[in-house]
């Protein structure tokens, strides 16, 4: 699965983790987040994150 980093704070998604805090478990993919779904480090929406190399 792709890794998203957050181009506000650097943040980085990697769907291997997922987010715990948010209550996502390892194993969901960027586009399988809700659209609700915010950077856990400053708050910013999905659309602010970009694929990594």
């Amino acid at each position: 699965m792709q890794k998203y980093i957050c181009d506000t704070c650097g943040y980085i998604y990697d769907p291997s983790q997922g987010d715990k805090e948010a209550g996502i478990p390892a194993g969901t993919s960027f586009a399988d987040l809700s659209a609700d779904w915010v950077c856990p480090l400053c708050g910013v929406q999905k659309d602010n994150f970009s694929l990594t190399d």
